[in-house]
C-alpha cells in the first residue's frame, strides 16, 4: 500500500468532536484530525511519542503543566507518559504522528 488516497480512508471518532482518518505502518500511526470548536480532550498519557502540527484553526493545549494556542504551522512534540489535553478554540485541523504506531486507533 504505497499510495494511499485519504478521501477514500473511513472517519473514526476517537472523542466526540475529535474525527480522524488514520494510516498505520508497523511502526506509527499517522492521523488526520477535524476537531469542533469547544471540543475537549480530557489529560491523559500513552506510551507513544506524538508530534501534533496544526493545519487549520486554533486548538490550547497543555503539555506537562505547560499551557499553549497553537495555530496553523504550529507544532507541538509531546514525549512518551507525559500528560497532556487540549481544548478546540475553533474548529480545527490536525495532523497527530505516533511512534510507536497506536494499536487502539485501528
Amino acid at each position: 500500500m504505497p499510495f494511499i488516497d485519504l478521501a477514500h480512508l473511513p472517519v473514526k471518532e476517537i472523542l466526540p468532536g475529535f474525527e480522524g482518518k488514520f494510516i498505520h505502518t508497523n511502526n506509527l500511526t499517522i492521523g488526520y484530525f477535524e476537531i469542533k470548536k469547544g471540543s475537549r480532550l480530557p489529560e491523559h498519557s500513552h506510551a507513544q511519542e506524538q508530534i501534533t502540527h496544526i493545519l487549520e484553526g486554533k486548538l490550547e493545549m497543555n503539555i506537562a503543566g505547560k499551557l499553549a494556542v497553537l495555530e496553523r504551522g504550529k507544532v507541538a512534540v509531546i514525549p512518551g507518559n507525559t500528560p497532556h489535553s487540549a481544548v478546540a478554540l475553533t474548529d480545527c485541523k490536525a495532523l497527530d504522528i505516533f511512534y510507536p504506531a497506536r494499536d487502539d486507533y485501528k
